[in-house]
């Protein structure tokens, strides 16, 4: 009883954040709840995660009441973030963004909904496409010509319509319910943002690239993440819910034999970010979840990609839960819910990666055993304690995950990942533990607002 005492202790004491004065104003009618108004001001708390080195992350929490907004259309999310998507990334003054109910990617600038066929070039067509890259047409060989420059038009139409581009110095929060739906939030070469409390649903992309060379029968990849941070710094991603909405990839049709794919990653961190803190999330039947470095290129990533991920649910997500290349990435208390058609992997260890991996709990279907969670993607090494599986009916149980993986795999992975983190908010909680507290807390709408 000591022991689960202490654990809710902890948790409270990780879920504590400071909280400034004044309350920020918001227009008639649409004033935010007195705990809303607070939530938008917290910052990031002491030791919570690599976000918080240094001077910490504190988001819009020094936003004039003039910068702060309620928003429920993608114009007003436009406008709250600074007025043009195209130079909103360089608008570095504090501002707090309030999201009332659904806001779509795919609304025009008249509120009407566009589909798809709004944002394709003239000259492209699907089914031309289909007809002229036909791998028993075309051979296999990358895409070029007319047909492809078209789709590449397209592609920059569906950017400047569904990328969101957000400044330094923003928060944005979700009020009870809030959606982002269809639309990628583009964190890119930017510092100190916080994104909290809000539903993350479908960032489809209307015009995949085939990629024949992908694999051995090649593949359809898609380039629109739900969040994208990119070359930046101090970002905090806090109590969100991603998921395919009502537009799941196993209902997608198959095109050359291989399956449509529409949706990228939930959460990806690429291009030299760093000091990141996912916490407290919940990703639920997502493919492609959270890539960490771009590439397997020696070269500006290294010494980056520092990354915290802990007390978030994987839930029947396939996987990159994460895949890890260069970093120094802290995957610690997360529940882990596996199984089904299409697993893959969970932690995936990339070139020079050093993931360090503590009291994770597992959860998972007869048919995904300890040692398929571990995938060597080019990696040395990794630290792995302190993980529980649960399989099937079976009672709970300690697993050393990196000597189940060796044992079925070669070559074995080194069990140092060169480093132990110290920035955590509160020591870890018991493992079994963990999916009692994440699945109360974890995902939008468990914050008091």
């Amino acid at each position: 009883m000591r022991r689960r005492t202490v654990g809710v202790a902890l948790l409270a004491a990780a879920l504590t954040a400071t909280v400034a004065a004044p309350a920020p104003a918001a227009p008639a009618g649409q004033k935010p709840t007195r705990a809303a108004e607070l939530l938008g001001r917290q910052a990031l708390p002491a030791n919570d995660g690599w976000a918080a080195e240094g001077a910490g992350t504190t988001g819009g929490g020094a936003a004039t009441a003039d910068r702060v907004r309620v928003v429920r259309t993608r114009a007003e999310l436009v406008a709250a973030l600074g007025g043009d998507n195209a130079t909103n990334a360089t608008d570095a003054t504090p501002k707090i963004v309030y999201v009332a109910g659904t806001v779509d990617g795919f609304e025009g600038p008249d509120g009407a909904p566009l589909d798809c066929a709004d944002l394709a070039d003239p000259e492209y067509s699907l089914p031309a496409y289909l007809a002229a890259y036909d791998p028993a047409v075309w051979g296999r060989v990358d895409p070029s010509g007319p047909l492809e420059a078209a789709r590449v038009r397209s592609v920059a139409n569906q950017n400047r319509q569904t990328q969101i581009n957000v400044g330094s110095n923003t928060t944005i929060v979700g009020l009870r319910g809030a959606r982002l739906t269809g639309l990628t939030l583009m964190i890119d070469r930017v510092a100190n943002v916080i994104v909290r409390n809000l539903g993350f649903a479908d960032a489809r992309d209307c015009f995949p690239a085939w990629s024949p060379t992908d694999g051995d029968a090649g593949n359809w990849n898609s380039q629109y993440d739900q969040i994208s941070v990119r070359r930046s710094e101090h970002v905090w991603v806090d109590h969100n819910t991603f998921t395919d909405g009502d537009n799941p990839d196993s209902a997608q049709p198959r095109y050359f034999g291989r399956p449509w794919q529409v949706h990228d990653g939930s959460l990806d961190v690429t291009h030299t970010a760093s000091l990141v803190t996912a916490s407290w999330n919940r990703f639920t039947g997502r493919d492609k979840l959270m890539l960490i470095g771009s590439s397997n290129t020696v070269g500006p990533d290294v010494g980056r990609l520092k990354v915290t991920v802990h007390h978030n649910l994987f839930d029947g997500d396939l996987q990159r839960l994460p895949r890890v290349r260069f970093g120094q990435v802290d995957v610690h208390e997360n529940h882990y819910r596996l199984g089904g058609t299409g697993f893959e992997y969970a932690l995936g260890v990339g070139v020079q990666s050093a993931l360090f991996a503590e009291n994770n709990f597992f959860t998972l279907a007869d048919d995904v055993a300890p040692a398929d969670l571990i995938h060597d993607w080019g990696g040395a090494a990794l630290t792995e304690r302190g993980s529980w599986v649960r399989q099937g009916d079976r009672p709970a149980r300690p697993v050393d995950l990196l000597a189940a993986y060796n044992a079925a795999h070669d070559p074995d992975l080194g069990g140092d990942a060169g480093w132990t983190p110290t920035l955590r908010a509160a020591p870890p909680l018991p493992t079994p533990l963990v999916p009692l507290v994440v699945g109360a807390w974890s995902g939008a709408g468990r914050l008091p607002l």
